[in-house]
C-alpha cells in the first residue's frame, strides 16, 4: 500500500452488493474497499462470486442490491463505458478480443469514436511494442487473433487494459496461462506502476503470487464474504482452508506401474498452420498406467501434438500406432472410437457450446454411441441422468442439467468436461491444461482423479505450462520447443530449472551439436 493511502480515502469502495441468477445467489451483501497504490487480493473457489461481483464493478452486470462509488462518485451501474471513462480497467478470465482483427486492432478498438479524427496507428503501434517490452509479453502487432495460441491471447488482454492508462486495474486471472518467467516480468511492472498510484484488484488461484503481489486479502466463499485479513498475518495454507472452509489433503502419490505403449508416434512430422506450430520429427510412446507430462512454452507445438491425437490432424510423415498397429484412417471418429478422451485447451472455444444445458455438453462428444444413442434415435433419460451423475460427483454447482452452460464458472465448466471424459473410463487421457484457472480444491480434485485414472491403467498425456504440475504428476517428462521433442526424463531426475533450460532450447541445441 502507498504511504498515507489510507488517509487519502479509497478509490474504490463496493457496499453492500447482491446479485442473484433465479434462485442462486452469487453475491451476497458483499463490501470492499481499496487504498491508492494499493493490491488486494480477491480468493475464492470457482463459482464462489469473484468474477461476478467484478463484472458488476465494471458494468457488465448491475447489482440486484448496492451501490459502487469510484473515486468518490458513485458509477452508474450496467455501463461499462463508465467504468472505464473513470479510470477502471479489466483483464477477463475469458477472453473478448476479435478472432478476425490483428493484435494492433484488438487493443485499439474503442479507444476512439468511429466519427473521430483518424487514429495515430504509428503512434498506437508504439505503444502498444513499448507495452510489450515493458511487460514482457512478446506479441507480433499484425498477427490475427484467430492464429494465436491462447497464451499469446491472453498477452493481447492484458496489453489492452494496460494500453488504456487505468487507474484501477481488475485482473482475472492474469497469469493462467503465462510462464513463471512472464508471470515475474509481469509483477516487476505492476509493482512500479502500483508505486505511482495505481491501484490493482488481483484474482487468482495462485496462492504464491497472491503472498508475493498482494498487501491484503478478501475471501469469498458460496457468494458470501468469509474473511479479510493482511498478506503479513497469515500463509498459503490456511488462506486456502479459509476458501474451502476446511483442510486440504493432497493427492497420494504412488509409484506407476507402466504397461504396453497405447499409442505411439515415430519421427511424426505436421506441417504449420498458420502461426501455429507443427510437429518436427517427434517420437513419443503414451503407455498404460503412465502419466506423461509435456512442459513446453506456449505456441511450441503443444496444439500440433493435441490436435494429432484427438484426431483433428494428420501426420505428413512419420508413423502413428495404436496398440500397436497403424490406424487406416485418421479422424475424430476415429479417435473416439479408439478410446481416445480429451479435456482440451480451451474450454470455452473448442471444449464446450455456450447455448447448450449441461446435459447436451456432457454427451458432446459421444451423442451418437451408446448409451445416449439407440437405434439412431437420442436417449434423453439417459443423457440427462449422465449429466446429473456428472454434476453429483464432480461437484459442478449448478441450478441443475438443463442450465446453459455458459452461466457456469470457469471451474464449474471445467468439472463437467472432466467428468464427462473421465465418468467414461477411456483408455488414453489428453489433458491439455486441465487446471487452468481452477481453485486449490478443484486443483486437487482434478489431479486426483488423473492418478485414479493412471492407477486404472489408462494411458494420461498432461500439457501444461505449469512445471510445478508437470514435475509433481509425471512419471515421465517430455519438453517440446519449435516443434521438437525432447528425449523422456523420468520423475525425480530434471528440477524445474533444468526444464526450464530445455524450454529455451539448449538441450536440443547440446544435442545438435553432439551429434
Amino acid at each position: 500500500m502507498a504511504p498515507d493511502s489510507m488517509a487519502q480515502g479509497p478509490v474504490l469502495r463496493l457496499d453492500g452488493i447482491t446479485k442473484r441468477f433465479g434462485a442462486l445467489v452469487a453475491n451476497d451483501a458483499i463490501s470492499v474497499t481499496l487504498a491508492p497504490g494499493e493490491v488486494i487480493a480477491l480468493l475464492g473457489e470457482n463459482g464462489a462470486g469473484k468474477t461476478t461481483l467484478m463484472n458488476i464493478l465494471f458494468g457488465h452486470y448491475t447489482a440486484d442490491a448496492g451501490t459502487v462509488e469510484v473515486f468518490g462518485q458513485t458509477l452508474p451501474q450496467g455501463n461499462p463505458r463508465a467504468a472505464l471513462a473513470a479510470g477502471v480497467g479489466m483483464v477477463h478470465q475469458h477472453f473478448t478480443l476479435a478472432d478476425n482483427l490483428s493484435v494492433l486492432e484488438n487493443v485499439v478498438l474503442g479507444t476512439q469514436p468511429l466519427w473521430g479524427a483518424r487514429l495515430d496507428m504509428a503512434g498506437a503501434r508504439a505503444k502498444l511494442v513499448g507495452l510489450a517490452q515493458d511487460f514482457g509479453l512478446a506479441v507480433d502487432p499484425d498477427a490475427r487473433l484467430g492464429s494465436l495460441s491462447v497464451g499469446e491471447r491472453q498477452r493481447v488482454e492484458i496489453l489492452k487494459a494496460l494500453y488504456r492508462d487505468a487507474r484501477i486495474l481488475i485482473l482475472d486471472e492474469p497469469t493462467a496461462v503465462l510462464t513463471p518467467q512472464q508471470a515475474d516480468a509481469l509483477f516487476a511492472a505492476l509493482r512500479k506502476m502500483v508505486a505511482q498510484g495505481l491501484s490493482i484488484i488481483f484474482i487468482s488461484h495462485k496462492l504464491h503470487e497472491v503472498m508475493a503481489i498482494a498487501s491484503r486479502v478478501v475471501v469469498l466463499r458460496h457468494g458470501k464474504q468469509v474473511g479479510e485479513v493482511a498478506v503479513s498475518d497469515t500463509d498459503p495454507r490456511a488462506l486456502a482452508e479459509m476458501m474451502v472452509g476446511s483442510a486440504i489433503t493432497q493427492p497420494e502419490l504412488r509409484a506407476a506401474t507402466p504397461g504396453p505403449a497405447l499409442l505411439e508416434l515415430r519421427k511424426v512430422v505436421t506441417p504449420d498452420r498458420g502461426t501455429t506450430r507443427g510437429l518436427r520429427g517427434v517420437d513419443l510412446a503414451l503407455r498404460a498406467g503412465t502419466i506423461t507430462g509435456l512442459a513446453g512454452v506456449s505456441g511450441n507445438g503443444q496444439a500440433a501434438l493435441a490436435d494429432l491425437i484427438a484426431g483433428l490432424e494428420r501426420p505428413s510423415a512419420g508413423e502413428m500406432l495404436l496398440h500397436g498397429a497403424a490406424p487406416a484412417q485418421w479422424s475424430v471418429a476415429e479417435a473416439l472410437g479408439a478410446g481416445i478422451a480429451r479435456i482440451p485447451e480451451d474450454r470455452h472455444k473448442t471444449g464446450t457450446i455456450a447455448d447448450f444445458s449441461l446435459t447436451e455438453n456432457a454427451i458432446l462428444e459421444r451423442y451418437n454411441q451408446a448409451p445416449f444413442a439407440r437405434r439412431g434415435w437420442l436417449d434423453w433419460r439417459a443423457a440427462r441422468d449422465f449429466a446429473q451423475s456428472v454434476i453429483r460427483a464432480y461437484d459442478v454447482r449448478c441450478p441443475g442439467p438443463d442450465t446453459r452452460i455458459r452461466l457456469l464458472s470457469g471451474g464449474n465448466m471445467q468439472k463437467l468436461i472432466l467428468g464427462r471424459v473421465m465418468e467414461l473410463r477411456p483408455q488414453i487421457i489428453l489433458a491439455n491444461q486441465p487446471v487452468r484457472g481452477l481453485d486449490i480444491g478443484a486443483i486437487t480434485f482434478v489431479q486426483t482423479q488423473l492418478l485414479a485414472a493412471r492407477d486404472r491403467g489408462a494411458a494420461v498425456l498432461l500439457i501444461s505450462e505449469d512445471l510445478d504440475e508437470i514435475l509433481a504428476l509425471s512419471d515421465q517428462i517430455h519438453v517440446i520447443s519449435e516443434g521438437r521433442l525432447s528425449p523422456p526424463f523420468a520423475r525425480g531426475t530434471m528440477s524445474a530449472t533444468d526444464l526450464g533450460r530445455w524450454m529455451a532450447g539448449e538441450g536440443f541445441e547440446r544435442g545438435r551439436d553432439a551429434a
